[in-house]
């Protein structure tokens, strides 16, 4: 029997003993370092939102002391007694805070400026977010998630971010491939598994594993790959992941797969030199499994991950035209008033749609969606109302302080901003008391959200679910 202490909540869980089997078997002479790194605290991670600010820049007015993700530039650790989560940083998207190892599999992939790219399984989106900050403004990301609870939380973290070129779909795989086949660069699988890599992060993992559920996942990781192999482009790139150490979720399925499909191949990738090779004999023994990574909790600092990118060799290369949602311009007149009255620059908001009574600025690049439940259709700027446009908090956060005509910055040790955060009035900058309309609220020049100014009046409208209570 061994015993996994949560420092966090003091819950002491019991490990499986089919699991303890399993590792001692499979580690032999390891297994003793192995099991020992459940006694440790686990490791807390960040990333930069660099599409908002520079590393550099992020450091020089973070407020804690953080040291570098060696396998991710943009990530860093922090300490256990510091809480990102309620620094007024993270209301304005300058982060996301995110398991170290869970950082590696967007890295593997390494996504490049102008990429299209799909994150299949993309909630709660700290995937979708590392993407987005690599593939810049002229790449094309398409976030899907089937469960339509944790969509939810992947919309919320997409718009935090400020993220404009992302379409959200609440799809299963196999309908995406009436629309994409054939169209992506990069397609990132991170598989639905048994968790194992996650019991000394999560206590209800330890509980709901068993050698069932390893078979289960096993056969749905398998079908999730003999559908998405047809996304990708000639020469693309698929990631696939998975949080667990079971060989039969691992190198066992990825082996079956190159088996059922020749025209892919591993390939070796630069973070692979941080963590250890894949185990060939796990399996039947074929070498080219050795390019997997295994990410090992006694080895680095970070939970346990498992991590294979296959190059696509050949294949249909199917060419897509750009479509474009119909809609009744003369409709816009409230959103373009509001835009001259707001915004420094109203020409630039460009290439913008309806759909419903709720206004997009679509990607570049829109493709075919006919068919498919689509949450977001690019950056979500807010809602037509009776007589009127009322923006978005995605479109406060997508934009930028020196957007606007009018600004209220707050200082992110002042009591205002929590105040702001709270949903509560705040004093009205002198020179804005005579001036009236929507207004950007910023965070020592990042903006959080809206207000509006009205007759000396402020009104706040930080979104009601995201206010803090404390």
């Amino acid at each position: 029997m061994f015993k996994i202490k949560f420092w966090e909540s003091g819950v002491t869980v019991v490990l499986p003993d089919g699991y303890i089997a399993k590792m001692k078997s499979l580690l032999g002479d390891e297994y003793e370092e192995f099991i020992q790194s459940y006694d440790s605290e686990r490791y807390y991670g960040l990333r930069v939102n660099t599409s908002k600010i520079s590393v550099e820049d992020f450091l020089k007015i973070f407020p804690y002391e953080l040291k570098p993700i060696p396998w991710c530039e943009s990530g860093f650790y922090y300490r256990k007694d510091v809480k990102p989560g309620k620094h007024p940083y993270h209301a304005a998207g300058l982060y996301y805070i995110q398991e170290p190892s869970a950082m590696a599999v967007v890295e593997a992939v390494s996504p490049q400026p102008g990429d299209v790219v799909l994150d299949i399984s993309a909630a709660p989106g700290g995937k979708t977010t590392q993407i987005a900050n690599k593939i810049g403004e002229k790449g094309l990301l398409i976030s899907n998630e089937i469960n339509p609870l944790r969509a939810k939380a992947l919309v919320e973290n997409i718009e935090r971010f400020g993220i404009r070129n992302t379409i959200v779909l609440n799809e299963s795989p196999e309908r995406l491939l009436n629309s994409f086949r054939g169209f992506f660069d990069k397609v990132i699988v991170d598989a639905p598994c048994s968790g194992e890599g996650m019991f000394r992060k999560d206590p209800e993992v330890c509980y709901s594993w068993s050698e069932g559920m390893v078979k289960s996942c096993s056969k749905t990781q398998a079908r999730i790959l003999d559908v998405v192999f047809e996304l990708l482009k000639p020469g693309g790139l698929l990631s696939y992941s998975t949080c667990t150490f079971s060989p039969e979720e691992n190198e066992q399925v990825i082996d079956e797969f190159l088996k059922k499909h020749p025209e892919f191949e591993l390939i070796d990738v630069a973070v692979s030199r941080f963590f250890s090779p894949g185990r060939p004999d796990w399996d039947d023994g074929n070498p080219e499994l050795s390019k997997c990574m295994r990410l090992w909790p006694h080895k680095i600092e970070g939970e346990g991950h498992f991590i294979a990118v296959l190059k696509k060799l050949d294949g249909d290369d199917i060419k897509y035209s750009n479509k474009k949602i119909k809609t009744n311009t003369s409709k816009l007149e409230y959103f373009y008033d509001f835009c001259k009255d707001a915004l420094v620059k109203p020409e630039d908001m460009d290439n913008i749609t309806i759909v419903g009574d709720e206004v997009y600025m679509l990607p570049d690049f829109l493709p075919n969606l006919r068919g498919l439940k689509v949450l977001r259709y690019g950056w979500y700027l807010g809602q037509l109302k009776k007589g009127r446009f009322e923006p978005s908090h995605a479109m406060a956060l997508g934009l930028r302080k020196s957007d606007v005509l009018r600004c209220v910055d707050l200082k992110s040790d002042s009591e205002e901003v929590l105040d702001y955060l709270r949903g509560q009035a705040i004093g009205i900058p002198e020179s804005l008391y005579r001036k009236s309309g929507w207004s950007l609220v910023c965070v020592d020049g990042f903006p959080l959200g809206w207000c509006k100014i009205a007759g000396g009046n402020f009104k706040n409208h930080y979104p009601k679910g995201l206010r803090i209570n404390w």
